[in-house]
């Protein structure tokens, strides 16, 4: 059995766990690991939406400063070595199973297993570790006072991107009582960004900075102007920065890039040197995978990961920007918690139809159910219960009748749609 075959059955075990809350599992791991994450400079980002563009941006723009800047994202869009990064770039799949490996009789020798999740996060911090990162980008994998990578006790900024009705089951049903689990990862004395709008979600936040003696910037929206979107990116200004551009399409990524440059404000105030040269060439050269990403252009097929009702409303609100003259047909596949009744609303009058897929997890919804919840709203909608078949029938009416084609939903889904799409001439 290769490294790498061995990695992935330890991982299938791990998996077996499922996914159970707490940070006492993680935290014994990591101790018995030595702490690999006392030794990093931690940037730590929660948030309903926007957080993979956002640590993707950013990433861009500390490394562009030649800071060697660690990601740890999730969930895995095309391979489980897509959560880990080093400079934008994927760690190798033999490095990525040597680090897991290594540290796997750690905690076979638990009494108390640790989850999937949760080895994949040690295996971020020991990786980064010994890749010797100046800066280390975590991504929460849902909420954040007891997500796995809220370990970290001094980081160098907490971040939460927005707050937003997502994991209600979990988290809440209201915008206070999600960012009441996202503020945990809020630390004593270390500065924290809140790049949301909602005046419950702020409160929330605002009190707990102030428990825990930190400083708290909102990004000011207000400087953002001059908004230009296209299929090949945005451009915009963000006061004290000037005209910039980004390579990612999606009316809602000036917005992520306003985050991050209200970040690096920040950082400088922490002392990072970052030239505004970096800023400008890290934000030009970012790449990051299924956001309103072009994945053919004849016909025309988007790939989007929007699947809470904000992510709707930003795709929404994209769609019209892009296509006045036009209506797309969408493809579209959710987990069943999400609040998929919303989506024929609010898409229903961009669309020409809707073709409803289920994607390979459990948690999918059913794929006749979602096609019900738009044909009741007298939106055209055929279902495909074998994603593939939907994706060669969507390819072929957009192709036939010149229209756009939108894969909305889940980013479980991204894998399958795009080998679909490979498998189509």
């Amino acid at each position: 059995m290769t490294d790498s075959e061995r990695a992935w059955q330890l991982l299938e075990n791990a998996r077996k766990q499922g996914s159970v809350l707490g940070l006492s599992r993680v935290r014994e791991l990591l101790h018995r690991m030595d702490d690999p994450q006392e030794k990093l400079r931690v940037i730590h980002i929660s948030g309903t939406n926007g957080k993979g563009s956002f640590g993707a941006m950013l990433s861009s723009v500390l490394s562009a400063a030649g800071y060697t800047a660690g990601s740890f994202s999730s969930p895995a869009i095309t391979s489980i070595t897509d959560s880990f990064r080093i400079d934008g770039r994927e760690v190798t799949e033999n490095e990525l199973s040597e680090v897991i490996c290594s540290i796997s009789p750690i905690w076979e020798d638990m009494e108390e297993k640790p989850t999937e999740f949760e080895v994949l996060t040690a295996a971020a911090f020991e990786l980064f570790s010994r890749r010797k990162c100046s800066i280390v980008l975590m991504e929460c994998g849902m909420g954040g006072d007891l997500d796995s990578t809220n370990v970290i006790t001094s980081p160098l900024l907490s971040v939460i991107t927005n707050v937003q009705r997502d994991h209600m089951g979990f988290l809440g049903n209201t915008a206070a009582e999600i960012a009441s689990h996202k503020a945990g990862i809020i630390k004593k004395g270390r500065p924290v960004l809140f790049g949301g709008t909602d005046p419950d979600a702020l409160r929330v936040i605002k009190d707990t900075a102030e428990k825990m003696s930190s400083e708290l910037t909102v990004t000011n929206w207000t400087g953002l102007s001059d908004i230009s979107e296209g299929l090949n990116g945005c451009t915009f200004r963000f006061e004290g920065h000037g005209m910039l551009s980004i390579p990612l399409i999606g009316a809602y990524q000036p917005y992520n890039a306003a985050n991050v440059l209200t970040a690096v404000d920040i950082l400088r105030s922490e002392g990072l040197d970052i030239p505004e040269s970096a800023v400008i060439s890290g934000l030009a050269t970012v790449r990051w995978h299924g956001r309103f990403e072009v994945l053919r252009r004849e016909p025309l097929v988007i790939y989007d990961g929007s699947h809470n009702p904000d992510g709707i409303r930003c795709a929404a609100d994209t769609i019209a920007a892009l296509f006045p003259d036009s209506r797309p047909l969408l493809l579209v596949g959710v987990m069943a918690d999400k609040e998929y009744s919303l989506y024929a609303d609010m898409l229903g009058g961009l669309i020409c139809g809707a073709y409803t897929v289920m994607p390979d997890n459990p948690r999918s919804l059913d794929s006749f159910a979602l096609a019900e919840s738009f044909s009741s709203k007298g939106i055209p909608a055929k279902a495909f219960p074998v994603l593939e078949d939907g994706v060669k029938a969507a390819y072929s009416y957009a192709k036939i009748n010149k229209v756009p084609l939108i894969a909305l939903g889940s980013l479980y889904m991204y894998r399958e749609f795009t080998s679909a799409l490979d498998k189509i001439q």
